[in-house]
């Protein structure tokens, strides 16, 4: 078994994992004191501000994990 760091994944899939936790908080509170979490959250915003993304704008944070760079221009 190899050790692997968060950049070994693609961003869509720890965006994806990400708001998948982040929306389950309310059924699992223990999830707030979780260190994976909260080191995911931290990769990710040192990802979306690399791109220019002000993470401490609400709106701009939320629209960045939103959009899958694995799918842009691709048309369905």
């Amino acid at each position: 078994m190899s050790d692997k760091s968060l950049s070994d994944y693609p961003l869509s899939e720890l965006k994806i994992i990400y708001q998948t936790l982040q929306a389950q908080i309310a059924l699992q509170p223990s999830l707030m004191d979780s260190q994976l979490l909260e080191d995911l959250q931290r990769f990710l915003q040192k990802q979306a501000g690399s791109q220019g993304i002000d993470v401490s704008l609400h709106a701009q944070w939320a629209t960045w994990l939103k959009e899958s760079p694995d799918l842009k221009g691709v048309n369905t």
